[in-house]
């Protein structure tokens, strides 16, 4: 795992669905559970819901919670 895929986490939106423009660090653990059975998409999206979920089900969530930090100063500070 690189730093670069946990920061983009917090960047990628979910392009579709009921939680379409949500960042996929915010999706709720149902639902990356649903594609974890299901099946996740292909490419990049896929792998980042992957990633995700992996966080989330192995209560990893804190990691991003610095990155969320990070991002918030940056925003401001834009």
């Amino acid at each position: 795992m690189k730093a670069e895929e946990l920061e983009r986490l917090l960047t990628v939106e979910m392009p579709y669905g009921k939680y379409k423009g949500r960042v996929i660090a915010d999706l709720p653990g149902h639902y990356l559970n649903w594609f974890a059975r299901e099946g996740f998409p292909r490419g990049d999206l896929g792998r980042l819901i992957a990633l995700m979920h992996e966080i989330d089900h192995n209560g990893l969530g804190e990691l991003l919670t610095p990155l969320r930090s990070a991002r918030r100063t940056t925003v401001r500070g834009s």
